[in-house]
């Protein structure tokens, strides 16, 4: 996957020391990569819907009809704020340790502060957090890279792949006037 400066940009935390804002670092073979920043607010973002649809009534829960392509053409019935919860926890679970997921259920999924987690845990405070921007990195880059459907953008999960669609500006015939036409 490639990573592009328009999809980082606004992301990126304006005060990073790494990236200066731009959303994008130098990584290795000359392929630019994104900062650990932009990693960080991608996990945010699928978190914060994440409680969204963990916090919603059950009884608002919709069930919507998705097209399937491929050679078949056909239509599946699902319940996509659901399936965002599962896929979001699975995949945290796949992807962190033992000792990370601790600190991931505690302090994400049950709710504790920093304090609680680091006295329960028996760490100190900046233990704890380097553990938490791990967390928030790692799943970050998997929640956007995740083939074939990643978790983030958000938009593309839950209403299906946008198409790119470019706006022309019809084409105005003569020059254009220097001054608007004075009024009579």
């Amino acid at each position: 996957m490639e990573w592009t400066r328009s999809e980082t940009l606004g992301l990126a935390f304006v005060h990073c020391t790494t990236c200066h804002g731009l959303g994008l670092r130098a990584g290795r073979r000359g392929k630019d990569a994104p900062c650990n920043c932009v990693l960080r607010a991608i996990f945010r973002a699928c978190f914060r819907r994440f409680r969204q649809c963990v916090e919603k009534e059950k009884h608002l829960s919709q069930c919507t009809l998705h097209f399937t392509g491929g050679r078949e053409r056909s239509f599946s019935w699902g319940r996509k704020d659901e399936e965002y919860i599962a896929d979001f926890l699975l995949m945290a679970r796949r992807l962190l340790d033992d000792d990370e997921y601790r600190i991931f259920k505690m302090h994400y999924l049950l709710g504790a502060d920093w304090k609680l987690c680091t006295i329960r845990l028996k760490m100190d405070r900046g233990d704890f957090f380097h553990f938490v921007y791990k967390i928030e990195a790692r799943l970050g880059k998997a929640f956007r890279e995740q083939e074939p459907y990643g978790l983030f953008p958000l938009d593309e999960y839950f209403y299906g792949a946008t198409r790119d669609v470019v706006a022309t500006v019809p084409e105005r015939e003569g020059p254009l006037p220097l001054r608007p036409p004075m009024a009579a």
